[in-house]
């Protein structure tokens, strides 16, 4: 399993050299597209408790529950480091959907999940769809910040 030891941002984005304008160009468009949902470095949750394990860069910051009553922070979009390609995972959906599945096809990804889609190289992506997916994202966490809450908790 590729594991990412990294315990701060900075950790973060020199853990891979070979990959790290990759992730400097994906975090410019982000900012440029999403402005309001501020970077943070997400450090995994300890094993018992909510969320994910997972280091990653987030961007924007909601808090839900699990059905022990435990909740934690996570990002509205989080960006991963997986041994052969970069991950985006996205908490927000549009009526009731998973928004990213409504571009599947449409961001030069090279494998697209429920609501999350992975790349290689920044380079590979069609820039303009994957901000426009970015800014929307950002618009329904603007516009309805349980949104989600909603999706995590399955509700």
């Amino acid at each position: 399993m590729f594991r990412v030891t990294a315990d701060t941002l900075q950790a973060y984005l020199d853990f891979d050299p070979e990959r790290k304008r990759d992730l400097i160009a994906l975090h410019k468009l982000i900012v440029s597209a999403a402005p309001a949902l501020k970077r943070h470095f997400h450090q995994g949750t300890p094993a018992g408790e909510a969320g994910m394990r997972m280091k990653i860069i987030g961007y924007g910051k909601f808090r839900y529950a699990i059905k022990s009553g435990k909740s934690t922070d996570w990002p509205v979009i989080g960006v991963a480091l997986q041994k052969n390609y970069i991950s985006v995972y996205v908490a927000v959906t549009r009526q009731g959907a998973p928004v990213v599945s409504r571009y599947a096809g449409k961001l030069g990804e090279l494998r697209v999940g429920g609501n999350n889609f992975s790349f290689e190289r920044f380079d590979d992506l069609k820039q303009d769809a994957v901000s426009t997916l970015f800014a929307e994202v950002a618009g329904i966490f603007r516009a309805d910040p349980e949104n989600p809450v909603r999706y995590m908790q399955g509700s």
